[in-house]
C-alpha cells in the first residue's frame, strides 16, 4: 500500500487547524470528504470540519457571501463545483439556474469574507472554471487563465483540480500552488469491482485515446495495464466555424486491430457525448467486443437517450464517471453507468497539504495499483 496514505495524521502536527467549506452544489461530496477527514484524524463520527456558509441574493440578483462561524487562523479548504447547473436562485421573480459564472462569483465572495482571517486559503475546483477555453485562437478571451490570476490576487495559496482539460493553464499563475489530480486508481478499482471477470490482458484488452489531447491519460492506463494503445484523431473542416469551433468531419483511427477485444476510452469530459458515440460506432465497425468509456465529468448536456440507444444496440457497454460534479438522478439510475467515488482520495490530499506532507505518492498511485492487481489475481505481461 502507498506509504503516504498509511500515515495517521494528528491535528497537533498540522500547519493550522483545518476548516472545510462545501459551496452550494457540493454538499453530497463535501459530506463524504468530511467523514473521511474525521476518520483520518481519529475523531468521533459526529465531529465535523464543515463550516456553514451562504450566498444569499437580493431579488435584483445581487448577492453577497456570508460565513456563519469563525475561520480565524484556519487552514481553509473551499470545495466548489462550477458545473452544477441544478442550483437555482430567484431573480425578478424568475428561477435561474446557476451558471459557472455564478458559482465562480460566489466562490470569490466567500474568499473575500474569509480574507485577513484564515491562516491560508486553498480552493478545490475539480472542474476548472473556463477550463475548456484553454488556448487562444484569433481574438478570444482566456477565461481560465484570468480566473486563476484573480484567485491569486484574492490571496488563495493553492488550487486543486482533477483531470484538467489542459493543465498547462497553470502557467498563468507560476507562483501559486496548482495540483492536477488524476483518479486513475479509483477508476481501475471500480472497473475490477463492476465488470464481471475483468481481466485486461494484452490479448483481450486495449486502451483507445479519443483524440490527441487525451493521449497522456490513456497512455498511463495502457502503461500500468501493459496493453496496447490506439488513438483517434479528429479531422476537422478548418474552412468553416460552427458555434465557435471547426466542425469534425471524421474520426480517423491509428493503432492495432481491435477485433475481438474489449476497449476502454478515457477522456476528461462527456458533454454532448457525440464524439464518444462516434468513436464507439467506429470501434463496433472494427469488431471490438465490448466498449467502455470513462469521463471524469459526465455532464451529458444533450441528455441520455443517445447513450441508452447505443447500449441497447450493443455499440457501447458501459460508462464510468466520478462524483466530482453534479450527476442527474436519471444518470445515476442507469444500469450502464458506474459512479466512481473519489471522496477518500480528496480527503487524503487535503490531509497531506494541511500537514505540509509530500503529495508525490498521492499523485502517482503506482503502488496502490500494483496492490489492486494482486488482490484480483491479475499480473500484466
Amino acid at each position: 500500500m502507498n506509504s503516504q496514505v498509511n500515515i495517521m495524521y494528528d491535528e497537533k502536527t498540522s500547519v493550522a487547524p483545518l476548516g472545510f467549506i462545501a459551496m452550494n452544489g457540493t454538499q453530497e461530496l463535501g459530506e463524504k470528504v468530511d467523514r473521511h477527514l474525521a476518520h483520518m484524524l481519529n475523531c468521533s463520527d459526529d465531529n465535523s470540519y464543515l463550516i456553514d456558509v451562504a450566498c444569499p441574493r437580493f431579488s435584483s440578483g445581487d448577492g453577497k457571501g456570508l460565513i456563519k462561524s469563525s475561520v480565524r487562523g484556519l487552514d481553509l479548504f473551499i470545495l466548489v463545483d462550477v458545473g452544477n447547473y441544478n442550483c437555482k436562485y430567484d431573480m425578478f421573480g424568475n428561477q435561474n439556474a446557476m451558471s459557472p459564472d455564478d458559482h465562480f462569483q460566489d466562490l470569490k465572495r466567500i474568499i473575500q469574507a474569509a480574507s485577513g482571517k484564515a491562516h491560508r486559503i486553498n480552493v478545490i475546483m475539480p472542474i476548472l472554471y473556463g477550463g475548456r477555453q484553454h488556448r487562444r485562437n484569433y481574438r478570444e478571451s482566456l477565461d481560465c487563465a484570468v480566473a486563476l490570476q484573480e484567485l491569486e490576487t484574492l490571496g488563495v495559496s493553492s488550487v486543486l483540480t482533477f483531470d484538467a482539460h489542459d493543465p498547462r493553464v497553470q502557467n498563468a499563475i507560476p507562483l501559486m500552488g496548482f495540483d492536477n489530480i488524476i483518479p486513475s486508481y479509483q477508476v481501475l478499482k471500480k472497473m475490477f469491482k463492476d465488470i464481471p471477470n475483468f481481466h485486461p490482458s494484452k490479448d483481450e484488452f486495449m486502451i483507445i485515446s479519443p483524440d490527441e489531447g487525451a493521449i497522456n491519460r490513456n497512455m498511463y492506463y495502457a502503461s500500468v495495464l501493459g496493453v496496447d494503445l490506439g488513438f483517434f484523431y479528429k479531422r476537422r473542416d478548418y474552412s468553416v466555424i460552427v458555434n465557435g469551433r471547426n466542425p469534425i468531419v471524421a474520426h480517423e483511427y491509428l493503432g492495432n486491430d481491435v477485433s475481438g477485444k474489449d476497449v476502454f476510452i478515457a477522456d476528461d469530459i462527456i458533454s454532448s457525448g457525440e464524439s464518444v458515440l462516434d468513436i464507439a460506432k467506429e470501434l463496433h465497425k472494427r469488431n471490438a467486443r465490448k466498449v467502455y468509456a470513462y469521463a471524469t465529468y459526465p455532464i451529458y448536456t444533450n441528455g441520455l437517450e443517445s447513450f441508452d440507444k447505443a447500449v441497447a444496440d450493443g455499440i457501447l457497454t458501459g460508462v464510468f464517471g466520478t462524483n466530482l460534479t453534479y450527476r442527474t438522478p436519471e444518470l445515476l439510475s442507469r444500469e450502464w453507468y458506474h459512479d466512481v467515488d473519489v471522496s477518500k482520495y480528496l480527503a487524503y490530499y487535503i490531509m497531506a497539504l494541511n500537514h505540509d506532507k509530500s503529495v508525490s505518492t498521492i499523485l502517482d498511485p503506482h503502488e496502490k495499483i500494483t496492490a489492486l492487481f494482486k488482490k484480483y489475481g491479475f499480473e500484466k505481461k
